[in-house]
């Protein structure tokens, strides 16, 4: 797998230098020159997006005699992004790492993997809503009626896949899961693979606050939205103003096209056609539309490299301490 993910990133990276230079790498840094300080700043604004994102999840945590802050969840969401977008993971890994330092932070296995599975659900759901809205906004440029059937064919066919997931929750997948590996391998390796009862029922007792997963959902969509103003705020400092609108129309879409080129690590290539894409629909020059990916590639080196240097030498003294 890891081989597979290294060849597809590797011909990613191919695709996106061929981009660069067959649109001008000249023109390219020269709008990065002129934005400056700007790509920092742009980068920095991501804190919001990630606050509103970690206050969702802290939502959907079952009621605790003292539950982690919003500061501790900022920063799981936090390593939860530098994993996804940086490491060759499928965009799961982050996950995996963010449910074992919840409990490392105190939390029992059940409620923090309960709290991870219905954060991951509501996120996709709120995911194909932005899709629908950039969607939507997509069908108001002429001459885009490929684009928006594609777009409206992808969105199409994650239904099932969002009608799955609730229908999977609903029976119980961890359950599930220990019923197939005991009639597999026998009784003592179901042993091995957890109790399923009780993280089945962690996760149904999260759904069983409407209130909080609606207020999560709107957390969420917010999120979504703010990180349109991180797209905004680059295009202001490379000297091509957006409308809020259109920053929501590129954002929506970029994130559905790198979500669905998951085994690609950083949808290296992907991306950075999607911005040029998109940016054409809204008369983005090319050059610009380029400078843009890469202004989204430094943000994650810049913001997210800390996040993987910090989680690294915290387990490093973990593992120190145990020794």
């Amino acid at each position: 797998m890891m081989r597979w993910a290294t060849l597809a990133g590797l011909i990613g990276l191919a695709l996106a230098t061929w981009l660069m230079i067959d649109h001008g790498w000249s023109a390219i840094a020269a709008a990065l020159a002129a934005a400056g300080w700007g790509v920092v700043w742009a980068s920095a604004f991501h804190v919001v997006p990630m606050a509103l994102n970690a206050r969702a999840w802290q939502l959907l945590v079952p009621v605790l005699r003292r539950p982690p802050s919003l500061g501790t969840f900022t920063w799981l969401v936090w390593v939860r992004e530098a994993v996804n977008g940086l490491l060759p993971v499928a965009r799961v890994g982050g996950e995996i790492v963010t449910a074992r330092l919840l409990i490392k932070q105190g939390m029992r296995s059940a409620p923090a993997v309960a709290s991870l599975v219905s954060d991951m659900t509501i996120t996709i759901f709120t995911q194909f809503v932005f899709t629908l809205i950039g969607l939507a906004i997509l069908l108001c440029y002429g001459d885009v009626q490929d684009l928006v059937l594609r777009v409206g064919v992808g969105a199409a066919l994650a239904i099932p896949i969002l009608v799955a997931m609730i229908m999977v929750q609903r029976i119980g997948f961890f359950g599930l899961f220990q019923r197939l590996v005991r009639a597999i391998a026998g009784e003592r390796w179901a042993v091995l693979a957890g109790s399923g009862a009780r993280f089945d029922s962690a996760i149904r007792l999260s759904y069983r606050r409407p209130g909080r997963v609606v207020v999560s959902f709107a957390w969420q969509l917010a999120g979504w939205t703010a990180a349109s103003l991180e797209i905004w705020l680059a295009c202001r400092f490379l000297g091509f103003p957006l409308s809020v609108v259109q920053a929501v129309l590129i954002e929506s879409l970029i994130q559905a096209v790198a979500s669905a080129a998951f085994v690609i690590p950083g949808a290296l290539g992907v991306q950075e056609g999607g911005f040029l894409l998109l940016g054409g629909i809204v008369g983005m020059p090319p050059e610009i539309a380029l400078a843009l990916a890469l202004c989204r590639r430094a943000r994650d080196v810049m913001v997210f490299v800390p996040a993987l240097v910090l989680w690294q030498a915290g387990e490093g003294r973990r593992l120190l301490a145990a020794r």
